[in-house]
């Protein structure tokens, strides 16, 4: 088992590097990539063209997603929409209920829009509710990441589990519904940890040199309306659904010129980037300074390219672990075992925690899964979805240095590495095991 004593050691290093050394991570973990690449025999080649491939494949897929989500962030901050908007959902949850609000928001928007992007898209408003309700950042920061997780790994349109649920021959309808279910579980599960751990741990919503927020943008009439500071946020998520729900196999917009165009909008970046459009129409007047290099779009372009680069370092170590073949290992050697329905939560949870990728982890344990369920008993249209949720309850377990999704959370929400690790990946391991005992509970019920 070298590779998982490497990948147990490379773990190590990086929150000792970054913690103890003070190592950037971005080259704790490109040094990291290397490092287990050599070690565990890869060709040499082929560990720099997994280095090269893994960063510029991540962001390939999420850089401008972050740049333009930073954009609208710094828009609805610097304009006072972001506090009109936090201000307007606390005064329906109340202050002590800011981590529900974000918790029940992760949960919903995930469903449609991958986690990555759920998070980017909430990011300022995150920042504002926490400010406003005079909390720590840790507390909504994990509460709105867990909540993303949740429906991104269980509930359909999300790939993953629409590619799992089409390998085990799974009935959609029924993986949507038991994924929303179990999701819901989980979800509280990550609620209540965000409550009552997370927010023991002090994090400022912004940094030192982030300026901040006008604190009472009620008072200034230069800031815009809570409706219109939503705008910039719910129509790219809008329009990410709509184009999830033309491309659902029943084809419910039908086969028309319509879905060529909901398909064009409703790709990430298309829809951020008309976010980005909306955005700036929240200042009072927009001025060329606001889009100029040192002006409110130059200092997001700044604080994107440190996020992306970070985020991109983690994909190319994933893409390392990935190319090693670690998770061919833990999936086969677990499979081998009969645990009933907890084989494909473990299966998945080993091969999420080796290499990173939930989408990676969903499908690859949906594979080995499939020609097992008769021997398992497993092979009715409800026990197929249940596995199905099964394993992307595996796949939250965990998030740490080799998941694009930690780095996300961490750099936009002011979290050390070691913060990360104390928060995101002990959460998810808190929430996945959850999901499993909420899969295994209604297993016991309706098998």
């Amino acid at each position: 088992m070298l590779l998982v004593l490497l990948l147990l050691l490379s773990i190590a290093f990086i929150v000792f590097a970054t913690a103890r050394l003070n190592l950037h991570p971005f080259l704790a973990l490109l040094i990291t990539a290397f490092g287990f690449g050599i070690l565990s025999g890869m060709p040499l080649a082929d560990v720099v063209k997994s280095v090269n491939e893994g960063f510029g494949g991540t962001i390939g897929s999420i850089g401008i997603v972050i740049i333009a989500g930073t954009i609208i962030g710094v828009f609805l901050e610097k304009s006072g929409g972001a506090f009109r908007l936090a201000s307007s959902i606390l005064r329906i949850t109340g202050d002590r209920n800011a981590p529900l609000a974000m918790s029940v928001m992760g949960y919903l928007v995930s469903i449609p829009v991958f986690c990555d992007s759920g998070f980017v898209i909430l990011s300022s408003l995150n920042k504002a509710v926490a400010r406003k309700a005079g909390i720590s950042l840790a507390a909504t920061a994990i509460a709105l990441s867990l909540g993303l997780y949740a429906t991104h790994t269980m509930v359909p349109p999300t790939p993953g589990p629409v590619a799992a649920a089409g390998i085990l021959g799974a009935d959609l309808g029924l993986v949507i519904l038991w994924g929303m279910a179990i999701g819901a579980v989980a979800t509280a599960a990550g609620w209540l940890f965000a409550i009552l751990f997370a927010a023991r741990v002090p994090i400022e919503p912004y940094r030192p040199d982030e300026e901040p927020a006008r604190d009472a943008p009620q008072a200034d009439a230069d800031a815009p309306s809570a409706g219109k500071a939503l705008v910039p946020i719910a129509v790219p998520i809008l329009l990410i659904v709509l184009r999830s729900i033309g491309e659902l196999p029943a084809k419910p917009f039908g086969t028309g010129g319509l879905v060529p165009v909901l398909s064009f909008l409703g790709q990430p970046v298309v829809a951020l980037l008309i976010g980005v459009g909306l955005a700036l129409m929240l200042p009072k007047r927009l001025t060329r300074e606001m889009l100029s290099t040192s002006g409110w779009v130059g200092q997001a372009v700044i604080d994107a390219a440190i996020i992306i680069t970070i985020t991109g370092a983690g994909g190319a170590f994933g893409k390392v672990l990935q190319n090693s073949g670690i998770a061919k290992v833990i999936g086969e050697s677990l499979a081998s075992a009969n645990l009933g329905i907890w084989l494909p939560f473990l299966v998945a949870a080993g091969i999420k925690t080796a290499q990173g990728s939930s989408t990676v982890a969903i499908i690859t344990t949906a594979g080995l899964m499939a020609p097992l369920l008769p021997a398992l008993g497993l092979d009715s249209d409800t026990a197929k979805a249940l596995v199905t949720v099964a394993i992307g309850a595996g796949a939250m377990v965990v998030s740490h240095a080799n998941d694009s999704f930690f780095w996300v959370v961490t750099q936009f929400s002011n979290m050390t590495t070691r913060d990360g690790y104390r928060l995101q990946t002990l959460g998810t391991l808190i929430q996945g095991t959850v999901g499993a005992l909420a899969v295994w509970a209604a297993a016991a019920l309706v098998l």
